[in-house]
């Protein structure tokens, strides 16, 4: 008896701690919403809440939801898949760099909007590209495993490369970047989170799953109303040089998607993986890029910087692309199951 009060006890209390935080999280949304259209009016030291605090707050409750839904042994299980992980390691550490580098080129970017495709180009996956490869009939164990461990490493190599590419990209008008407190910071919003929740899944794991969902729901608001705000505070930008930026975002996700595909299946990965491969090396977290753009060059006006504008376009645009390969796995899918029953 004693236990079914605590049971419901438990229960009463996380109902209405989600409903709290629900409410929290649309008052954060509205604040996010508001403040770029505010920054017109206020001094640049008001105008920048929202990157020094309202924009990196939601990053790390966005990270905070991934690592609510993983274990220890997502980070382990890449070494049952060594072949096809190596497949999509190589696709997001190494190809996806050069091909964003290369897309800015010949599409003609340069400046800020160049390191922003590069600071994409860099970003890991996040739980968007978990729950495209389940929709797609990929192995979302795999791309879990994928998400957590990329994640961690691009603590690394995300400072790095957008160094060397803003040394390269924008010449006398590049900005003094802290490489390692870039890192740092990176780690702080992304990676610490990320533990945070993985602990309390540990920790208290029933408690964790009664969350989850409720989180889950509450980081991808977060999510919309980050590239709205992204997208909106840099408008004018945005229309100067959509000619130019949208073909470009496209252009390196519908390359991705491909390699990512291809490469897999060249090496004899099953189709399940391959496309969970596909997925891990064409999909961003938009959200990091928008974050992190943000960080490292603020807007004079206070709103976004345009080195988050890239991420911003490609967050609304990653799902308009991605669907048609998603029908046509759901597609083949049902194909391969009615042959097999008949």
């Amino acid at each position: 008896m004693m236990q079914t009060a605590r049971n419901y006890t438990l229960t009463i209390f996380l109902m209405y701690m989600r409903r709290g935080v629900v409410v929290l999280s649309i008052l954060v949304g509205l604040l996010l919403i508001s403040l770029p259209v505010q920054a017109q009016d206020l001094v640049e030291e008001e105008g920048n809440v929202i990157i020094d605090v309202v924009l990196p707050l939601a990053l790390a409750f966005i990270m905070f939801s991934l690592g609510l839904g993983l274990t220890r042994k997502d980070f382990f299980l890449v070494f049952n898949e060594p072949k096809a992980f190596a497949i999509g390691f190589f696709n997001q550490m190494i190809a996806l760099p050069i091909i964003g580098f290369s897309v800015a080129i010949l599409s003609g970017l340069d400046g800020e909007l160049a390191v922003g495709l590069m600071i994409l180009a860099c970003c890991p996956g996040g739980v968007t590209s978990n729950i495209l490869t389940k929709l797609a009939k990929g192995d979302t164990a795999l791309s879990i495993s994928y998400t957590a461990v990329i994640s961690v490493i691009a603590v690394f190599t995300l400072p790095l490369i957008v160094g060397f590419s803003m040394s390269y990209f924008m010449d006398e008008a590049v900005p003094d970047i802290d490489i390692l407190g870039l890192g740092i910071t990176m780690f702080l919003l992304t990676t610490l989170p990320v533990l945070i929740g993985m602990t309390i899944r540990h920790r208290v794991t029933d408690m964790a799953k009664l969350m989850e969902k409720g989180v889950n729901t509450i980081a991808t608001i977060l999510f919309v109303i980050i590239v709205i705000a992204a997208i909106a505070s840099e408008w004018d930008t945005l229309v100067e040089n959509i000619g130019t930026l949208g073909p470009s975002v496209i252009v390196l996700n519908v390359l991705m998607l491909g390699i990512g595909y291809q490469s897999a299946k060249l090496f004899d990965i099953d189709t399940a993986k391959a496309t969970t491969v596909s997925i891990e090396s064409g999909i961003q977290n938009a959200t990091v890029g928008i974050t992190i753009g943000g960080l490292i060059l603020a807007s004079p006006d206070g709103g976004l910087s345009t080195l988050s504008l890239p991420s911003g376009v490609y967050g609304v645009l990653m799902y308009p692309i991605i669907s048609p390969f998603i029908y046509w796995r759901i597609a083949k899918t049902k194909i391969s199951k009615n042959d097999s029953e008949e």
